[in-house]
């Protein structure tokens, strides 16, 4: 993370901007980021005061949906929307060229597959916290899997 651009700073200010249950219904956070460390203590950082924390770029779903001690929904990675028979919804051949060959010349170009759509599912109570959290993966290549009504 750049210290010059704190992700904590920024989402302290909005989540004292309208906070979870007096000004907001619900309270979603986008945890853009590669580490996984950092998405992870981005959400206990909102714990309690988000409904969900959920990571996104890695492009891969994570096995981890939890609500946290103070009622956040989180998961570390929703996983992307596209073709898993590719390198992160591309067309194989040009990644692999250029990891490969350490050249960059030719264009990346969407994979055309099947796609899958991931993402998570969360029930939220009056107070807008967290009360179920269940991941989503539906078509494609990776096995499904869909919330049931409780």
């Amino acid at each position: 993370m750049d210290a010059l651009d704190d992700p904590f700073a920024a989402a302290e200010r909005e989540l004292s901007a309208a906070p979870l249950g007096e000004v907001a219904d619900a309270v979603l956070v986008d945890m853009h980021a590669e580490a996984t460390s950092e998405k992870k203590a981005m959400g206990y950082f909102c714990d309690g005061r988000a409904s969900l924390v959920v990571g996104s770029h890695q492009h891969v779903p994570t096995a981890d949906a939890m609500i946290l001690p103070q009622g956040t929904a989180f998961q570390t990675d929703a996983g992307m929307c596209g073709d898993y028979n590719s390198v992160i919804g591309m067309e194989v051949d040009e990644p692999l060229r250029r990891f490969t060959t350490r050249i960059r010349s030719g264009r990346f170009e969407t994979a055309s597959g099947p796609a899958t759509l991931c993402g998570v599912f969360v029930e939220t109570g009056a107070d807008g916290l967290a009360t179920r959290i269940e991941p989503i993966r539906m078509g494609g290549q990776l096995a499904a899997s869909v919330p049931t009504p409780e």
